[in-house]
């Protein structure tokens, strides 16, 4: 990409080049994602991501909550820029994750709804079905999460009034208005 800025007294070209700014991700799964995740892991270190293992790490049965708050833990502490949490249909594992406040999850089963949760809604984790997709199409829904950009402008704004949302539930119940 050329960029041209522009100075007092003239503009000059500055070649930058356009890279990923997710370098590390948070993964995790219950029982039913556990093979799922033992894919995904090296074909993701294969692409230059580091990886933080959250668990689970056998497919004994265990429970979704304990690995999905953990991966929330993780970008809420900021250390993952991604997380990608796998159950069975991924729709259980988001609604732990968007119980915390800023950390956006989203179930995501194909591509179109991966770039819409990135691009419109800046969701930070994907919650993806294991036992509801297959191998190649994960694959392809992780790739279109990890690489789409947010775009903000107008969602920007949609996601500022759900942040009113969350301040405004959290000050009521801890009786502050």
């Amino acid at each position: 990409m050329t960029i041209l800025k522009k100075n007092s007294t003239s503009i000059s070209e500055e070649n930058i080049s356009v890279t990923n700014p997710v370098k590390t991700i948070a993964i995790g799964s219950d029982h039913t994602g556990y093979e799922m995740k033992q894919i995904l892991i090296p074909y993701l270190k294969e692409k230059g991501y580091q990886i933080i293992d959250v668990g689970t790490n056998s497919k004994d049965s265990c429970d979704y909550p304990d690995f999905a708050l953990d991966i929330a833990k993780k970008r809420l502490n900021g250390e993952c820029e991604r997380g990608i949490m796998l159950d069975a249909t991924g729709i259980p594992s988001a609604i732990v994750i968007n119980k915390i406040p800023t950390i956006r999850a989203a179930t995501c089963y194909n591509e179109f709804s991966a770039k819409s949760a990135r691009e419109h809604n800046n969701a930070c984790v994907l919650c993806v079905g294991a036992k509801s997709l297959g191998e190649e199409s994960i694959k392809s829904i992780v790739n279109v999460f990890l690489t789409t950009e947010f775009a903000g402008g107008r969602h920007q704004r949609r996601l500022d009034k759900i942040t009113a949302i969350e301040q405004n539930l959290f000050n009521s119940k801890n009786g502050n208005k």
